[in-house]
């Protein structure tokens, strides 16, 4: 039987800031705007967390019955340990995306926004497609494509337009820098599994470029986020609290740059939600002020 915390490794907490940070972003935006609500953004936290939830079980059950999970490093994976079953894995992957659903559905009615239901459909479609389906976009290299549009500029956006019922040109800025950032925690995941990713058919983005160019990459992903943030100064000079990540940023980068593989890969990815969910926070806060 699973135990709650083999469900909780599963769910790979090291991700959920990913959810978190656009989420602050977009209401720094909407404070930015004059137009912020608690409420909102709390619902759009909600559905950012259940979203990643889903997507990182959804994965797990994908990659599992594919047999793409067997000889990899980092986080526990339910289904190719034989831990759960992989009906388990995928019911937990739909019970989030249920979540989600309706903290989206509860979302829209209180922005007045039925579009947005449309919006949450396809972001879920998306989840479950990364590698679910017949064709996978994840095993095409199109997984940053996907993160970059979905836990960067819907995140974001959608967070801001909840609260304030229009954009402006700081928070196109912030989701941009958020969808990178997010992209890089991909990239650094899947730099990780180039060996084993390469082997099994999954033609991720990191194996397509080959490792070293994954590792510039990366380290792209992680320093221009920071400068975008510092851009954000011009509408408000708080914003340049930011600037303070790029030392971080730039250990990470260093430690893709000089080379570190496998296990060694696991704390940086970790680093990398870490640093995240900072510039989330700070440019958030740096907004709102």
């Amino acid at each position: 039987m699973t135990t709650p915390q083999e469900w909780v490794a599963g769910a790979r907490p090291r991700t959920l800031p990913a959810a978190a940070a656009p989420v602050l972003v977009g209401t720094g935006a909407a404070a930015q705007l004059d137009a912020s609500h608690l409420g909102r953004a709390a619902l759009a936290l909600g559905v950012a967390l259940a979203l990643q939830v889903g997507v990182n079980y959804a994965n797990d059950y994908s990659d599992g019955v594919r047999g793409t999970d067997l000889e990899r490093v980092g986080p526990m994976r339910l289904t190719a340990s034989g831990a759960a079953r992989p009906s388990a894995v995928r019911n937990a992957a739909f019970t989030a995306f249920g979540v989600a659903a309706a903290l989206g559905l509860w979302l829209a009615v209180a922005a007045g926004a039925w579009w947005l239901v449309g919006v949450g459909a396809v972001s879920i479609l998306a989840a479950w497609g990364y590698t679910g389906g017949r064709n996978p976009y994840g095993y095409r290299g199109l997984g940053e494509v996907g993160v970059f549009v979905f836990f960067g500029l819907v995140a974001v956006l959608g967070t801001t337009y909840t609260q304030a019922g229009r954009l402006s040109w700081v928070a196109w800025v912030g989701a941009v820098a958020v969808g990178l950032l997010a992209c890089a925690l991909l990239m650094v995941n899947n730099v990780r599994d180039i060996p084993t990713d390469a082997v099994s058919g999954k033609r991720t983005l990191a194996v397509r470029l080959g490792d070293r160019r994954a590792r510039r990459a990366y380290a792209a992903l992680v320093v221009v986020p920071v400068l975008l943030g510092i851009v954000c100064a011009f509408a408000s000079p708080w914003a340049l609290i930011v600037s303070i990540l790029l030392f971080p940023a730039g250990l990470l980068a260093g430690v893709v740059l000089l080379g570190a593989r496998g296990r060694a890969l696991v704390p940086v990815l970790a680093g990398t939600g870490m640093l995240e969910l900072a510039f989330g926070v700070l440019l958030g806060v740096g907004l709102a002020v």
